[in-house]
């Protein structure tokens, strides 16, 4: 009995650090929406004053001169329906794992333009948990998808 509370308690807690993740990227999706990255230069701008505050010779440095800056249009798209698709598919339970992956994928790239600070690491953690766990199984579409599609990569 004990041991069926404490894993109850666990898989409680890990939905509800998913929900307070999937939020964290919604809220995210909904301020560049209302600040107008998707049709503004909001996002180049940002980039361009970090690369002012970094070593010239940085990984940073070179990240954000190189790829980010030139592409910051479409990154500002990637970045914020990412957000939204991330949201989205970790609220409903819908390929958690991917949507993890992504995520993860997404906060690397944070760091690695210079925007590392130490909410990163958790977040980082995090996705490698959701990647591992099948949360999407304890409560989400996944599991029901699952057994609709039983070779699919994306409901595991």
């Amino acid at each position: 009995m004990k041991k069926r509370l404490f894993k109850m308690f666990g898989i409680t807690l890990f939905l509800a650090v998913r929900y307070l993740f999937a939020a964290f990227f919604l809220y995210g999706f909904w301020h560049k929406l209302v600040k107008g990255w998707l049709w503004s230069d909001l996002m180049q701008g940002f980039f361009t004053k970090r690369f002012g505050e970094l070593p010239a010779s940085s990984f940073q440095a070179l990240y954000l001169e190189h790829f980010a800056i030139p592409l910051a249009y479409p990154i500002a798209w990637i970045v914020t329906i990412g957000e939204l698709i991330i949201g989205l598919g970790l609220v409903f339970g819908f390929a958690v794992r991917a949507n993890a992956a992504f995520a993860l994928f997404m906060v690397l790239n944070f760091a690695a333009g210079g925007y590392y600070n130490l909410s990163l690491p958790p977040f980082m953690l995090f996705a490698i948990m959701m990647m591992l766990f099948p949360s999407g199984h304890w409560l989400g579409l996944d599991k029901q998808l699952h057994h609709k599609y039983p070779e699919s990569i994306w409901f595991r």
